[in-house]
């Protein structure tokens, strides 16, 4: 074999190791973890105590945008976004994930029942795990005509006793959730826990996308994405 075929084979090698390698870093599933009261509660409890603290929960709340961080690294404070699966080639399925700390709204507690609950997502400032997807989520989700998400309580929830005082409190939220210009009826999985006078919600609603005009993105290496997904949140909410 020629030294020059012998430089050309080296330099072929290198070649293909190296996008191999790009390949590997747009597609390693690096998905945060799925929201978790006790991780949630575990970091509020960190923080000072909010404002009316050990005054029970009725009155008027509102969103906590300063307590804790949002990042995919340390997702600490308030966020809202997407969970969703996709087929790669060649490697298989990942988990492509959104989320923002954009996050407002309020919730009213009248004696033992929530009486009134509506949160917005501002989905212009979603980011994904992987940066490369963001402008296709964008594009998706049609932000410049749609740039948020609604969700909006439709029945009360009834509190268990103990709620008050820090016990921890699964519920269903049934309400309307807007995206895309798209109302749906809903029903929210919601997990809520007092912690230092502040309320820490988590919870998650599968979601159809095409039921709200949204056609999923795609891209030469991925081979499919699934219709179905996940809208999960982290709220964080003070006395009003």
């Amino acid at each position: 074999m020629s030294r020059s075929l012998k430089v050309l084979i080296g330099v072929v090698v290198v070649a293909v190791a190296a996008a191999a390698g790009g390949v590997w870093w747009y597609l390693r599933d690096d998905a945060p973890a799925k929201v978790s009261l006790e991780q949630a509660t575990e970091d509020a409890a960190r923080k000072p105590a909010g404002p009316g603290a050990g005054r029970g929960v009725e009155g008027a709340w509102t969103v906590d945008n300063t307590t804790g961080d949002f990042d995919f690294e340390s997702a600490s404070g308030t966020f809202a976004g997407f969970r969703v699966q996709e087929e790669l080639a060649r490697i298989g399925h990942t988990t492509a994930v959104g989320r923002t700390g954009d996050v407002t709204g309020t919730l009213t507690i009248a004696g033992d029942r929530v009486t009134e609950a509506s949160f917005a997502v501002d989905l212009t400032t979603i980011t994904t795990n992987q940066s490369q997807r963001d402008r296709r989520v964008q594009d998706a989700l049609d932000t410049d005509e749609h740039p948020e998400a609604t969700f909006r309580l439709t029945e009360p929830i009834a509190l268990p006793a103990g709620a008050a005082s820090g016990r921890p409190v699964k519920a269903t939220g049934i309400g309307e959730l807007t995206v895309h210009g798209q109302t749906r009826p809903v029903e929210v999985g919601i997990e809520a826990r007092v912690v230092k006078g502040r309320i820490v919600l988590v919870g998650s609603v599968p979601i159809k996308f095409s039921d709200y005009g949204v056609e999923v993105p795609s891209s030469p290496i991925v081979l499919s994405v699934e219709d179905h997904g996940e809208m999960e949140f982290q709220i964080l909410l003070v006395r009003a």
